[in-house]
């Protein structure tokens, strides 16, 4: 007898679009596998990795910051720039707007050098010209212009700061020996250093020997003079070191150019100048009187004007130094349209 098969009810068609019939345990549609699950391990492993990375950075930076690698910005008024006796004492007008032209036109370049203080204030190292320019500009546009680029250093003491600023100065623009004299003077008064020897020599340890002495000459017309002149960083070095052996030979001269620059204070660069020059020609000895017959071969060669410098070469004359101003420019054309018009 043939064997019965087993009839079961008709099932329903599945509806158009639906996925196809699955295993028992899974509903219609659903796949029979889920995605793996990550490991719990792997997830603490990585996110053990992400904070080690995060903490190694942060360390990083930390350090950069220490080590004054870091450069941060800095609102303008944070700044303190008489946390040191500055070096520079004067910048000229067109030093100046060369600067802020830069800065107008393609930012800041050069971070400054500060020093952390308390409540969040930082002391100015070096880069005066730059925060001064920035101030300037900030008058302007203090959206684009409210902050400054630096760097934090961390000296050790304040002579180490010192010795910074000046270095910093002397391989930008370099100092007139003025007032590399007096910030050697103002650092020991102020007790950085224990006298005006040890400044020096601390101050400007890589210098020469001679231009240690001659910073150490123009200390003595600091002392004589320094309240009294206003335009002190333009004295040519020829001129300063004659003032200074003025200074040593009479012991009056200091008393008289002090009551001269007190009667008639200069109004420019160029009018102390001359003053000081005319000071030194009035001091200076009479010479010999020469007889006609020697007249000739004893005649000195004409010396240049103090703080102007000539140079003759093929059909060219250059005039160059701290005493080639405006007017010593206007004297001259006077004097060469008077000698051309005589010929």
């Amino acid at each position: 007898m043939a064997k019965r098969k087993r009839l079961t009810p008709a099932r329903a068609a599945a509806p158009e679009g639906a996925a196809p019939e699955t295993k028992s345990g899974f509903p219609l549609g659903v796949a029979r596998h889920a995605p793996a699950a990550t490991p719990p391990i792997a997830h603490v492993a990585g996110q053990a990795a992400s904070e080690a990375a995060l903490r190694e950075l942060a360390d990083d930076v930390r350090r950069a910051r220490d080590e004054g690698r870091l450069v941060q910005s800095l609102p303008l008024d944070t700044v303190d720039e008489g946390y040191l006796v500055r070096d520079r004492i004067a910048v000229e007008a067109s030093e100046m707007t060369a600067l802020m032209e830069s800065l107008r036109a393609r930012g800041q370049q050069t971070p400054i050098e500060v020093v952390e203080l308390d409540g969040g204030r930082f002391g100015l190292i070096s880069g005066w010209r730059r925060l001064s320019a920035l101030r300037e500009l900030s008058r302007e546009d203090p959206a684009r212009f409210g902050t400054i680029q630096a760097l934090l250093r961390r000296p050790e003491t304040a002579s180490d700061a010192y010795r910074a600023m000046v270095e910093e100065n002397e391989i930008r623009v370099g100092l007139s020996y003025y007032e590399r004299a007096r910030i050697v003077a103002r650092a020991a008064s102020e007790g950085v250093f224990a006298d005006t020897s040890a400044a020096l020599s601390g101050l400007f340890a890589s210098a020469s020997r001679a231009k240690r002495s001659k910073i150490g000459s123009f200390l003595r017309l600091h002392d004589a003079l320094d309240d009294r002149l206003h335009f002190a960083s333009a004295i040519p070095e020829r001129l300063g070191l004659a003032l200074v052996k003025a200074l040593e030979a009479d012991k009056e001269f200091a008393a008289r150019l002090r009551d001269r620059l007190r009667k008639t204070p200069p109004a420019s660069a160029a009018d102390e100048i001359s003053v000081l020059e005319r000071a030194i020609d009035a001091h200076a000895p009479k010479t010999e009187t020469v007889s006609p017959r020697n007249k000739v071969d004893a005649a000195p060669k004409p010396a240049e004007p103090q703080g102007v410098q000539l140079q003759r070469s093929k059909g060219r004359l250059v005039i160059s130094g701290a005493g080639v101003t405006e007017t010593f420019e206007a004297d001259l054309r006077d004097w060469l349209a008077a000698r051309l018009s005589n010929h």
